[in-house]
């Protein structure tokens, strides 16, 4: 059997799994309360929205992942699944929101890859204070004590800190994303068509919650 070049990858957002179980908590004990107490249409009413809530927080928290794999990438968004080649990957491209361009100008968006404004400016704080503690042990190094032994160490652990710009966690799996489309793209196995297949199994019993409900109000 061969072993393949590239382990497969699974990237999801841990923030929005640890919201999605919180959600579903909450909607769960609200609804199943009002199904066993509830008097008149309100049963009704929990069950209709148990039925809506319920498939889209599974879509928007829980469902969204990315599997990079050794030929294609899988992006899984709350109502579609994407298959994309790395062949027919054009860029992945970091913004606002974190995305592939197929080779067709199509552009899809990476959901379980969210973009934290507040990761970069803390990943840039820490970029800045370790070039500051590089700055200071090379200072240090270059005075008086360049001959001592306390400050050679402490230039050298500021040195050890400052190897590189920190980046924010999303931003350097686009940068893992981005090296596998580098390596893979021209790889023979990597060509095939752009797939797109939509979540019925999602979108479906949503849509049912939702008439459900604006039929009960209509009733009134």
């Amino acid at each position: 059997m061969t072993t393949p070049l590239v382990k497969d990858r699974t990237y999801r957002s841990p923030m929005a799994l640890v919201g999605g179980v919180l959600l579903l908590a909450i909607i769960g004990w609200l609804g199943i309360d009002a199904l066993i107490r509830g008097h008149g249409r309100t049963p009704w009413l929990a069950l209709a929205m148990m039925i809506l809530l319920v498939p889209l927080v599974i879509a928007f928290t829980l469902r969204p992942a990315v599997f990079a794999g050794e030929d294609r990438l899988r992006i899984r968004n709350p109502f579609r699944m994407i298959t994309l080649p790395w062949g027919e990957i054009a860029a992945l491209r970091s913004g606002f929101s974190n995305e592939v361009v197929a080779g067709s100008g199509a552009k899809y968006q990476l959901w379980a890859i969210p973009v934290s404004l507040r990761g970069r400016k803390r990943a840039a704080r820490r970029t800045a204070r370790s070039e500051a503690d590089a700055q200071r042990g090379r200072t240090a190094a270059a005075g008086p004590q360049s001959a001592g032994v306390g400050g050679g160490f402490r230039a050298a652990r500021s040195t050890d800190g400052a190897a590189g710009p920190v980046r924010a966690e999303g931003d350097q799996i686009m940068d893992e994303l981005r090296q596998l489309l580098e390596d893979r793209a021209g790889a023979e196995s990597a060509r095939g068509e752009v797939t797109v297949r939509w979540a019925y199994e999602v979108a479906a019993p949503a849509v049912a919650g939702a008439v459900l409900l604006v039929i009960l109000l209509a009733v009134g």
